[in-house]
């Protein structure tokens, strides 16, 4: 059976009210993940999990291939910040989603959110304010009246009514009530039932959660002259990570409450956010924060303020309503033990959906020029729609661009086969391939490959090696500044140029060998014993090769194969392992450690050479049990690897990837989740209403909006899950399976939306019988 992963890096966007929607959606992300977990686990389960796990049960049954789901990478902003938050750490921890659905409905409404100073003090308060408020909610046709069911309509009227008429020319909605509200969450997750962690072990989940520096931070920049200026950079990401360091630990409430606070610190409607509201209701909750001045190190860069605690944070969707940015970054260091289908997945609530409508230019109705933008238009435009809803062309573009090096690395590597084993095949002699393959010559044939490939390169050697002896040493640069923090960015930069200067001080600004052929002594031992990259370069490559080159002449799924590929994987998490932080963990290092001293624990921390040999065995033994023919094809591959290697790393801008194969980009949205409804945002939600406040005036806004997210994300995973592997299901089985589904989350979700009965029974209408 061939072992696939499908993985997920999710990013959330902002949305205000249409939080609650987006809580359906990574609910039943969560949910596809428990769903996976206990299909190789062999576990029962009910609700739409149920339907997930049968999902996968049927394209094993029709592909041969397992299927495993996972999401291992979670950004956000504002309203997608804090459903991100929980989520990465249901994923990591094993808890659940499911006690946060009651807070949600209940709690995330306009009266439990109004500061107690901003409540109306009686019906007087603001007494302007209620004919003009009275007349917009009563005017025949308006908003109430078009959007909202008649039972509802009351609770709208009253809710708004105090709304209008709380304190003005200040934020109505209370910071240290949300911010207690965070912390009703986490605690009902820790009360909540627990389950295994949704990822394996070993897999890292990484949590990236954008938030804006109000004042800012200075961030130097090198020019030609002056040599050296600063700028004020308000864009911050807050890292998180299962198993991360102090202050940056999944496992960290106070720390994760306070990214959710801040991210969500939505301008005019909440206060501006610092560290001293989160100090202040911790103590009133008597929550220990050990790690806070960690936190503080860790996730706030230095500024003028003579306290960080002090540090304005206003709402991450400012600035970075998309972060696709970090995501991207968080590929590196991913393990990855057998095949991988890497998606980004992102959910937009509103894609086809302008909040306000401030007059949009357009022809004027007397067929002269077009009319222009009205002065408040534009300021409210400016401040309000623009920076939020920018597009993420340029983070799409980003992610296209590492596909299509990958793709054009695959076909110089095609096109450079033929030459490439006859090289091989000429360096061995003809009767090389009639040996058996033993970790011993394993080792052997390994290094005099790499001698010969280097040699045979000639002049075209030097760069390369230069390019990959400039991967190696900024890999050495990040995992230092990952164990030992640097204490801003002037120390980070010096300590980077020390590390270069011991490197070039070790004679290894000089790459070629004697007359500029091959390697020289000192650049074969430096990569000996720091190069993991091409390591893991090479395993992929093989990997990919079995797939193309030996089970594509298979009619079936031939266990051999399927035993070399688990050799292949074995070997390349030894390697994966080493490149992640925790096996570098608790290394003894001081911090004022010479760069020299930092090189050789890493080297000694790491043991590549230890590791080869093992690797070496693996491999050996895969090899070995392979028909003549097939061994033949892929110890051409394996041992003509540093040909290959030397023409493609230039294409891969001296970075390769970990994985290997090109990455796609997937969206849930209203306007995509179409089995059940179509029409978009507009047809189905109703926080979309009152600038996407919507949701905040009633709890039937919020179990309708709830109720289409878990629709709209079963609707959307069982496409992108289905996709991983062509063919596996027909038309026909992928609708049932959704009617199923849908039916699935209605029963689930029946007794606890009584608001939207009515909804309800219209949908199972429109769905049809399983």
């Amino acid at each position: 059976m061939r072992e696939k992963e499908l993985r997920f890096a999710l990013i959330c966007y902002g949305g205000i009210s249409l939080a609650v929607y987006m809580h359906g959606i990574t609910k039943e992300v969560w949910r596809l993940a428990a769903a996976s977990r206990a299909f190789h686990e062999r576990r029962a389960v009910d609700g739409s999990c149920a339907v997930y796990r049968d999902l996968i049960g049927a394209i094993e049954a029709n592909s041969a291939v397992r299927l495993r789901v996972l999401t291992d990478i979670v950004a956000g902003a504002s309203a997608g910040g804090i459903n991100g938050i929980f989520l990465a750490r249901a994923l990591a921890t094993g808890q659940s989603l499911d006690p946060l659905t009651d807070l949600w409905l209940d709690d995330a409404d306009v009266d439990s959110l109004l500061d107690p100073d901003a409540r109306p003090l009686s019906a007087a308060t603001k007494f302007w304010a209620v004919p003009i408020a009275g007349w917009a909610m009563k005017k025949r046709g308006n908003v109430i009246d078009r959007t909202v069911g008649e039972a509802a309509q009351e609770e709208v009227r009253a809710k708004l009514s105090r709304f209008v008429r709380a304190r003005w020319f200040e934020p109505p909605f209370g910071g240290e009530i949300f911010s207690g509200l965070l912390f009703d969450a986490f605690a009902a997750m820790d009360a909540g039932p627990q389950g295994p962690a949704l990822v394996p072990d070993g897999q890292p989940v990484d949590l990236f959660v954008s938030v804006t520096d109000f004042a800012g931070h200075s961030m130097p920049l090198s020019l030609n002259s002056p040599p050296r200026v600063s700028e004020q950079e308000h864009r911050l990401i807050l890292q998180f990570r299962r198993g991360g360091a102090p202050g940056s630990d999944l496992g960290d409430v106070p720390a994760l409450a306070t990214a959710a606070r801040a991210t969500a610190s939505f301008p005019g409607a909440f206060p501006p956010f610092t560290l001293r509201e989160i100090d202040r209701v911790i103590e009133k909750r008597k929550i220990a924060w050990p790690s806070r001045d960690a936190f503080l190190q860790v996730q706030l860069p230095a500024s003028d303020e003579a306290d960080p605690a002090d540090r304005v944070l206003i709402d991450g969707s400012v600035l970075a309503n998309a972060p696709f940015r970090p995501a991207i970054a968080a590929l590196k260091q991913r393990p990855a033990r057998r095949e991988i289908d890497r998606r980004f997945v992102y959910i937009d609530p509103k894609p086809d959906f302008r909040s306000i409508s401030f007059g949009k230019p357009g022809a004027a109705a007397d067929g002269g020029e077009p009319r222009l933008p009205g002065f408040l238009s534009t300021i409210l435009g400016a401040l309000s729609e623009i920076p939020r809803e920018q597009p993420i062309r340029d983070n799409v573009e980003a992610i296209e661009g590492m596909s299509r090096r990958i793709r054009r690395m695959q076909r110089v590597v095609d096109a450079m086969k033929v030459e490439v084993e006859e090289q091989v095949a000429a360096l061995f002699g003809s009767t090389f391939f009639l040996d058996t393959p033993t970790p011993a010559r394993l080792a052997k044939w390994r290094a005099r490959a790499q001698e010969q490939a280097a040699a045979r390169a000639g002049f075209a050697y030097a760069p390369y090696g230069h390019l990959k002896l400039s991967a190696v040493v900024e890999e050495l640069v990040r995992t230092i500044d990952r164990l030992s923090p640097a204490e801003g960015e002037i120390h980070r930069a010096n300590r980077r140029r020390a590390l270069w200067d011991e490197v070039r001080a070790r004679g290894l600004d000089r790459i070629s060998g004697r007359k500029g052929a091959g390697a020289s002594g000192d650049a074969i031992d430096f990569f000996r014993i720091h190069d993991l990259g091409f390591r893991i370069r090479r395993l992929r490559f093989l990997a990919r090769e079995l797939d193309a080159a030996v089970e594509a002449t298979r009619d079936g799924r031939d266990p051999v194969c399927e035993d070399m590929r688990k050799a292949i994987f074995a070997a390349l998490g030894l390697y994966l392992e080493r490149e992640g932080d925790n096996w570098l963990a608790g290394l003894d290092v001081p911090v004022d450690t010479a760069p020299g001293d930092w090189i050789d624990a890493i080297a000694q921390r790491r043991d590549l050479v230890a590791a080869d040999a093992e690797a070496d065995i693996l491999i050996a033994a895969g090899l070995a049990a392979l028909p003549k023919d097939d061994r033949r094809t892929l110890l051409l591959a394996y041992l003509g690897y540093p040909f290959y290697d030397i023409a493609t790393l230039p294409l891969l801008q001296g970075e390769g990837f970990d994985e290997f194969d090109p990455i796609k980009i997937d969206r849930i949205s209203p306007s995509d989740a179409t089995a059940i409804r179509t029409g978009g945002a507009a047809a189905m939600l109703k926080g979309i209403e009152f600038n996407s406040f919507g949701a905040f005036f009633s709890r039937a806004y919020r179990e309708n909006d709830y109720l289409w997210g878990r629709l709209h994300g079963a609707d959307r995973l069982i496409d992108i899950v289905a996709s991983s592997v062509a063919d596996a299901l027909g038309a026909d089985d992928l609708a049932a399976t959704k009617r199923r589904a849908f039916h699935a989350i209605l029963d689930e979700e029946e007794g606890r939306l009584p608001k939207v009965a009515g909804l309800i029974a219209e949908l199972r209408g429109e769905i049809g019988q399983e």
